[in-house]
């Protein structure tokens, strides 16, 4: 088993040079072949500065320095790209996360399953702008994904390298990578860690982060029921929005055509609304069979498929010597 470390750094400086002694003291003590990889997201301060000269003493190292601040998704994103390890492990570079806790993500991974996250059971963050809206999001989420995790949003995960490749991230769904893996069957362990105040720097997140998380909430919920069948989400509400508008205008037409009444004057916004009900499904049932065409194209146009293989396993055939005579 080779072990690959993903760190994304932005203005860490206080904390690199700790976190990395702490880290190869524990990795050494693993007595398992090892690379640890900081990647850089465009820090203004000396971070890079300070991991440009570690590279200089250990081969075991990688930094990789992003053009511009890409987001913690993006820069994890470029860690796995770059991990050759069959186990990645990804932490923050804070020193919230302790290096101390990888033996026992590990010893999950090595139980046989496929990720081993971390969960921050006794949190040290404030309660109004953390501890609160994080439990009400990782309450949804495991409603939406039907994971049962109690921690999404922490990034100390060890990962089955495998897993990573059907994992694509975008925008800020590196927290999700367990409930977008479990889309292709990966087998999942929760692992309680130590969260650990900061010891320097201020926190790059806050109370207004809360509501890009619901908007991914939602992202992953779709994407986990509908993404393969898309039309099956835009559909029931395309027929019941056409269902709804027909019904307003048949209602309308037979009471013109039965009594002759003055329709614009006495159903005049009745009417309206049925017509913008039947206009509104048509428009749903078009973007669902837009979605369907764009799945196939994802699908094809990539050779990827819409399921992922464990293992296979076949009878082995043992061959005889001598042969007949």
């Amino acid at each position: 088993m080779q072990l690959s470390i993903v760190v994304p750094i932005h203005n860490e400086e206080p904390s690199i040079l700790p976190l990395y002694d702490r880290l190869t003291i524990v990795l050494e003590k693993l007595r398992k072949p090892y690379e640890i990889i900081f990647i850089d997201d465009a820090s203004t301060d000396r971070s890079f500065d300070l991991l440009a000269n570690l590279v200089e003493t250990d081969g075991r190292l990688k930094v990789i320095r992003l053009r511009r601040n890409f987001g913690q998704t993006a820069a994890l994103a470029a860690g796995f790209d770059e991990a050759q390890g069959t186990v990645i492990i990804s932490m923050d570079g804070d020193l919230q996360h302790a290096p101390e806790d990888i033996p026992a993500l590990l010893a999950r991974i090595e139980e046989g399953f496929d990720i081993a996250s971390g969960w921050r059971a006794n949190r040290v963050d404030n309660a109004i702008t953390r501890k609160i809206p994080s439990r009400i999001a990782n309450w949804l989420m495991s409603k939406a994904s039907h994971v049962d995790l109690h921690d999404f949003g922490t990034t100390f995960k060890a990962y089955r390298a495998e897993i990573l490749k059907d994992v694509n991230l975008y925008g800020e769904l590196h927290r999700f990578i367990p409930a977008l893996a479990s889309l292709y069957g990966a087998r999942i362990a929760e692992v309680p860690i130590r969260n650990i105040q900061r010891p320097a720097g201020g926190s790059h997140y806050g109370l207004s982060r809360t509501f890009r998380v619901m908007f991914d909430i939602f992202t992953i919920w779709f994407l986990l029921k509908y993404f393969t069948r898309p039309m099956h989400f835009f559909g029931k509400w395309g027929l019941l929005s056409v269902l709804t508008g027909g019904g307003i205008l048949s209602f309308v037409g037979f009471k013109k055509i039965f009594t002759g009444g003055d329709i614009i004057q006495e159903h005049g916004p009745l009417m309206v609304l049925g017509a913008l009900a039947l206009i509104t499904g048509v428009i749903l049932f078009c973007t669902g069979l837009l979605g369907e065409v764009l799945t196939r194209v994802y699908y094809e146009s990539q050779g990827r498929r819409i399921y992922a293989v464990r293992e296979i396993r076949t009878r082995r055939e043992t061959a005889t010597a001598g042969g007949a005579a």
